[in-house]
């Protein structure tokens, strides 16, 4: 775990900034097992299509977003959550700013 996370309060709507016309990251937590990373898209940015070979948990903590898995999309607003299945395409696609908690679990 990251000294800088460990045994500290967080928020993670404030702990990550938008930033005009991008994405921004944050790596909360590091582990062999998974990792936690908070995101903040400005409005109609996206992540392309891709996939990965671990299952992700998405957390809407601001605004909305399609998240896109096997071509089917998703309209997801605060306080709803996805689960993207490990080697599934998918994407994720900013209707309106927003903050996600991603949580990528490397493991069966």
């Amino acid at each position: 775990m990251s000294n800088t996370t460990h045994s500290k309060k967080l928020n993670f709507t404030k702990d990550v900034e938008y930033a005009a016309d991008g994405i921004v990251s944050k790596r909360i937590l590091e582990k062999t097992t998974g990792n936690v990373s908070l995101f903040a898209f400005d409005k109609g940015q996206k992540l392309s299509e891709h996939s990965a070979p671990f299952d992700a948990l998405i957390q809407v903590l601001e605004g909305k977003a399609e998240i896109t898995i096997a071509g089917k999309p998703f309209h997801l607003e605060v306080g709803e959550s996805i689960i993207m299945p490990a080697n599934i395409p998918h994407a994720v696609i900013a209707t309106d700013r927003f903050k996600m908690l991603l949580t990528m679990i490397k493991g069966e």
